[in-house]
């Protein structure tokens, strides 16, 4: 037999080894015992490994849509909150032309009215959030409406409309003498055609009439935004700028009531249609809603079934680095011992 099988030199060699892989095992198991999971994974689950792998990716794209649906969610509320706001201006809007439209000088209060609400609107339209207009459809990076201010596309161009039709700018002295009916053309003709595409493309808006579409879960997609470009839109723009653009302070009794009462229409047609639109976003906040409860449930799912294939005991854990450390300290005791032995104290 080879001496080095019974020398003291090779027993401590062994022991040595024994004590390093004790020390790897107690660096393993103290990670166990603190984080409460596998020190490796892939080794300790095998076969299992790809199962593991499937179900942590799934619980990523579940977290992913959840982070999402915030941001959804959110846009859809600021929206709805924008929409409310700007019914609530019309009905009010509503009330004013009522009562100015057998008022004498009716002409000269509800256009300083009309200003401010064309103003709200566009600045409604052009509102945004995380950098994104909430009303440019999927043309949500640029913003979506023309001011209407001298010099603009857009009272260029109704003023050389107006000027077109009767001979002179609005607010002229010659608007006394336009008449209902010529007023009642210009206002379903030429000036409806500036709301109207692609007038309006043109001029008013850059929207896209697609709006933004958000994948909620692993199977549903909703409209998550809407477009300024939507008729009801158009129909308030209008109603806002014939009583603020066309000079109506100027003009006799007779024809501003037919451009008020073609002005009540627009309204109440644009505040049913914003109506729907609302309903639209409500219908896609609901979907938003349960489509995120339903993914926290899945992610409970997948998180128990990682955590049954991850986990450990981290009682169990520490038992056994003390157990460990039993060992080691006995091992290296053992060293120590061998390392002092030496054939000269027999000889």
């Amino acid at each position: 037999m080879a001496a080095t099988f019974i020398s003291s030199n090779s027993i401590a060699t062994t022991l040595r080894i024994s004590a390093s892989k004790s020390q790897v095992a107690i660096a393993k198991g103290v990670k166990e015992a603190t984080t409460g999971r596998l020190d490796d994974v892939g080794k300790e689950l095998g076969a299992l490994t790809g199962r593991n792998v499937t179900l942590r990716a799934e619980l990523q794209e579940i977290d992913k849509l959840v982070d999402t649906n915030v941001l959804v969610g959110a846009r859809l509320e600021v929206a709805q909150e924008r929409l409310s706001q700007t019914i609530e201006i019309a009905q009010n809007f509503q009330k004013d032309l009522l009562a100015a439209r057998n008022s004498a000088n009716g002409g000269g209060i509800i256009a300083q009215s009309a200003t401010s609400n064309l103003e709200s609107l566009l600045a409604t339209l052009n509102v945004s959030m995380d950098g994104q207009f909430l009303f440019g459809g999927i043309n949500s990076s640029q913003e979506p409406m023309t001011p209407y201010e001298n010099g603009s596309a857009t009272k260029t161009a109704i003023d050389a409309a107006f000027t077109a039709e009767f001979g002179f700018a609005p607010g002229a002295a010659g608007a006394e003498s336009i008449l209902p009916a010529d007023m009642e053309t210009f206002l379903d003709n030429a000036f409806a055609t500036e709301f109207a595409d692609p007038a309006w493309g043109t001029n008013w808006s850059v929207a896209s009439d697609q709006v933004m579409r958000s994948r909620i879960s692993t199977t549903q997609t909703i409209d998550s935004s809407a477009s300024a470009n939507d008729v009801a839109f158009r129909k308030l723009a209008m109603a806002y700028t014939m009583l603020s653009g066309l000079g109506v302070e100027q003009m006799n009794q007779t024809t501003f009531q037919t451009i008020t009462d073609k002005a009540l229409l627009l309204v109440a047609g644009a505040v049913a249609d914003l109506a729907s639109v609302g309903a639209r976003l409500g219908t896609s906040q609901e979907q938003t809603t349960n489509a995120t409860s339903r993914l926290k449930v899945q992610s409970d799912i997948v998180i128990k079934q990682v955590n049954a294939m991850e986990n450990v005991d981290p009682e169990e854990a520490s038992v056994r680095v003390t157990s460990l450390r039993n060992q080691l300290e006995m091992s290296h005791a053992l060293t120590a011992q061998i390392q002092r032995l030496s054939i000269l104290n027999y000889l």
